[in-house]
């Protein structure tokens, strides 16, 4: 239960702050709405992506090291 709220929890602040930004920078509502609807989608498909490069990246350090 903690984990679930802890992600709760973690994708409310990028939306707070995506939408903090935005608004900042711009001004405009739907803006910040944007982007604060946009940013948790976004992490939510990249994040894979760049979790499995740097898997891969230490599997290429490892294995270089023990070849040496």
């Amino acid at each position: 239960m903690r984990i679930a709220a802890e992600k709760v929890s973690q994708t409310l602040m990028h939306m707070v702050v995506a939408f903090a930004v935005i608004y900042g920078a711009t001004g405009s509502l739907a803006f910040g709405g944007l982007a604060a609807i946009l940013e948790p989608i976004c992490n939510v498909l990249l994040l894979p992506i760049h979790d499995r490069f740097w898997d891969k990246l230490e599997l290429r350090i490892n294995s270089g090291m023990h070849a040496a």
